[in-house]
């Protein structure tokens, strides 16, 4: 029942019919009233006041008069300047509470059916594991995917990994040159963290080398000659590592003769390189089994990155692109202030974004979609208006329903993670950290000693990833954050684990009503609605609409915040109101209805944010 339709068409019928005049009722302003006023939903009058030729309070004093004598579902109203409060019956909203009780799918729309679309997100390195980085990545796409089917559209989970490379070189030639036949069975290392362990082992190398170099005669003379005017040598070297890396380092020429060797197809470089990119993929798809993440499809990038350059060399001939004087060709995009951009070197190797325009290609071929989304740091904003802007001009069909889900990079108190320096946070020691504190709090809150140690375990496990996913989730996308593990699983603030202690709460009372074999036919009869069963109803009301915002702008913390106020409402309730124990067994049987509802809502919601809901705690 859609409450917000009805009072426009009601209040459209009023104004005709009082005021002779027809407006458009899609046009009439309606709000949830606020919290410090009497009502239900408020209609602003300003903006008739032109149209109706009569002061907003006179307006909203005959519209309210004209509802409440011809809509009994309008049971009362009042007005506040230009504000017409109005109440909805008791008999409305149990009719309300009747439909969100037959609807299994509540909350989902299909607006979106018969759309497809390809949703990108992860897209990890395989020289290191998934870090805290990428856990906001994948929870902000699988949130995002869950929310897109509910508008009723197809979608497909993919990513790119990102699984050759100079960096992927370094973590294999570090095991080759020093890891003495380790293995991560003969370790007990899980596969990416010990594939990553030889990536910060090269760089640990490499600066050792490059600080060796730098009391050189050559590092000496590079300097005089190099450097700019009153520029330190601790300044110089700072800037100068990469040239170093490329020209001097003799750990950087071993390294790119392996990728030399790697493109040339050698086949003990290449045994090399799947055996380790074996252990890392073993070691990812641990993680995504912890947190429930699952793809569709998996690109590489060692099949991917030779795509595109037919497309450039395409659009090339259409004049589309130029070629440069160093045999680069380039996109001029100065009318649209992006400057211009390399597509292809000028020895024909390709670039990333030669890459990204023949992959986003190959996913028309493979799902024939309509929309593209990619979920991807706010540090690539430049690449993905470029990309988008290319597939544009080179004619592709899904080149308008293209979206960056641009997300701000997270943090630790501590401060900011340099995977080169081994300071990243990794997502399974995160995982495990979230757990611990779940299981700690249980310890000291009490309450689980007559459970099994296996259950308990599991309500802890879901408990840690709840409060996890919540306090990546609650963040609008856009901004940066700071992660707090301690923080997260607090059960008093905004937090996974409080909205999962409201929906435990309501378990129990489930389980009663069904060990007792209680009815709760009589609350058809239920008049006085409290203030609080009131918010708890509108909170309800509001489901729908928030989880469509909350897909249309990518962002799963309008959800979030929802979700908590509704538990917070809850919450409210069970210290106002006897529920269980109230003596008016209308009373009991309509508040046993509610908050069964509110439970179902509760657990529908934080399932479209990825997170699964204990029954005890």
């Amino acid at each position: 029942m859609d409450m917000v339709s009805f009072l426009r068409r009601a209040i459209a019928g009023a104004i005709s019919e009082k005021f002779d005049r027809e407006l458009p009722a899609e046009k009439l302003q309606i709000m949830p009233t606020r919290t410090d006023f009497e009502g239900d939903f408020t209609l602003v009058t300003f903006p008739l006041a032109s149209a109706l030729s009569k002061a907003p309070p006179q307006i909203a004093e005959e519209i309210g008069a004209f509802l409440i004598e011809k809509y009994p579902e309008v049971s009362a109203f009042n007005v506040v300047k230009g504000f017409l409060n109005l109440s909805l019956s008791a008999n409305f909203w149990l009719r309300f509470l009747e439909e969100v009780e037959q609807k299994d799918d509540w909350g989902s729309n299909s607006r979106g059916e018969g759309q497809k679309l390809v949703i990108e997100y992860c897209s990890p390195n395989t020289n290191k594991p998934l870090h805290l980085g990428h856990l906001r990545n994948m929870l902000l796409g699988a949130s995002c995917a869950l929310l897109q089917e509910e508008l009723g559209k197809k979608v497909w989970r993919v990513q790119v990994i990102n699984d050759r490379g100079i960096a992927i070189c370094k973590s294999m030639l570090a095991w080759q040159l020093f890891g003495k036949g380790e293995t991560p069975e003969n370790t007990g290392i899980k596969g990416d963290h010990f594939v990553g362990k030889w990536y910060v082992a090269f760089e640990k190398q490499f600066m050792a080398e490059y600080e060796a170099w730098q009391a050189s005669e050559e590092a000496r003379a590079v300097f005089a000659e190099r450097r700019k005017k009153d520029q330190t040598e601790k300044d110089f070297f700072k800037v100068f590592k990469n040239e170093y890396f490329n020209t001097y380092s003799q750990l950087g020429r071993q390294a790119r003769e392996m990728l030399l060797r790697w493109e040339q197809g050698e086949p003990d470089t290449r045994a090399l390189w799947a055996q380790m990119n074996g252990w890392v993929y073993a070691g990812f798809e641990e993680t995504f089994e912890k947190l429930g993440i699952s793809f569709d499809k998996n690109y590489y990038e060692s099949d991917t990155y030779l795509l595109g350059r037919e497309m450039v060399e395409k659009g090339l001939e259409k004049g589309l692109f130029f070629k440069a004087e160093d045999g680069s060709v380039q996109v001029d995009l100065e009318d649209v202030g992006l400057g211009t951009k390399v597509l292809l070197r000028g020895d024909g190797t390709t670039l990333y974004i030669t890459q990204d325009l023949g992959t986003a290609h190959l996913r028309y071929e493979d799902f024939a979609m309509d929309e593209m989304t990619y979920v991807v740091a706010d540090e690539q904003n430049y690449h993905f208006k470029v990309l988008f802007e290319l597939l544009k001009r080179l004619g592709e069909p899904y080149a308008d329903k293209l979206y960056h889900l641009s997300y701000g990079m997270v943090e630790l108190p501590e401060g900011k993670m340099k995977s080169r320096e081994g300071t990243v946070v990794d997502a399974d020691d995160l995982i495990a950290e979230v757990i611990a504190e779940a299981r700690k709090n249980a310890e000291e809150r009490g309450g689980q000693d007559e459970l099994p140690p296996e259950q308990r375990e599991e309500i802890n496990r879901k408990v840690g990833l709840a409060a996890l996913k919540f306090y990546l989730l609650k963040v609008n996308p856009a901004k940066w954050m700071t992660f707090n593990p301690a923080e997260s699983v607090d059960l008093q603030g905004q937090t996974g684990p409080y909205v999962q202690y409201a929906y435990v709460r309501i378990r129990g009372l489930e389980r009663r009503i069904q060990k007792e074999g209680i009815s709760l036919s009589e609350s058809v009869n239920y008049e006085a609605l409290h203030p609080s069963e009131r918010a708890l109803l509108m909170g309800l009301h509001q489901f729908p609409s928030v989880v469509e915002q909350a897909a249309l702008e990518y962002d799963p913390s309008h959800l979030a915040s929802h979700l908590y106020q509704l538990a917070k409402t809850f919450n409210k309730m069970w210290h106002e109101l006897p529920i269980f124990s109230a003596g008016d067994v209308v009373a009991r049987a309509f508040r046993l209805r509610l908050a069964r509802v509110v439970g179902r809502t509760l657990h529908r919601g934080m399932a479209l944010l990825g997170i699964e809901m204990p029954e005890r705690m």
